[in-house]
């Protein structure tokens, strides 16, 4: 395969894998969230299962840096107002295949809780610490994640 195609294969995948994530969300429950000081977007399936996706996007790049992150969470603690949940996160980039680099750039762990603000239910908090290395594990780096949640909610 030609470096192109394998760019233009992850490419497809990745928007694969984004559409898959917006269309389970569009049938059901999903959540919406920003992180402002990371410059991060996120869209989530239903956080307040036990098992839950949350696709997130790096918001301050032009194209140079597409890095998405898949992460797979886990709701270890559930409560009316407030989730304590943990994940891994899968990061890759698939305009890395254009410079003949690796697509897959690292992995990390997240630990965080998602509370709701009393007066506006759909609302919510979110705090997260999640370190980060990269795919070869020779440099990692400690992230944290403050921002807020639009959980939209099953129209019956």
């Amino acid at each position: 395969m030609w470096p192109e195609s394998r760019c233009f294969a992850a490419m497809k995948n990745t928007l694969t894998a984004l559409f898959l994530c917006v269309g389970l969300t569009t049938f059901g429950q999903a959540s919406v969230a920003y992180y402002p000081f990371n410059s991060v977007v996120s869209v989530s399936t239903n956080a307040d299962r036990a098992v839950w996706l949350d696709a997130r996007v790096q918001t301050n790049t032009v194209f140079g840096s597409l890095s998405t992150t898949i992460c797979p969470m886990v709701n270890v603690v559930r409560r009316q107002n407030v989730n304590y949940y943990t994940g891994v996160g899968i990061r890759f980039n698939a305009l890395n295949g254009l410079d003949n680099r690796d697509v897959l750039e690292g992995y990390s762990l997240h630990v965080g809780v998602r509370a709701q603000v009393p007066f506006f239910p759909s609302l919510r908090v979110a705090f997260e610490l999640a370190p980060y290395s990269r795919k070869d594990f020779k440099v990692g780096i400690m992230q944290s994640y403050l921002g807020l949640v639009y959980q939209f909610k099953k129209r019956v």
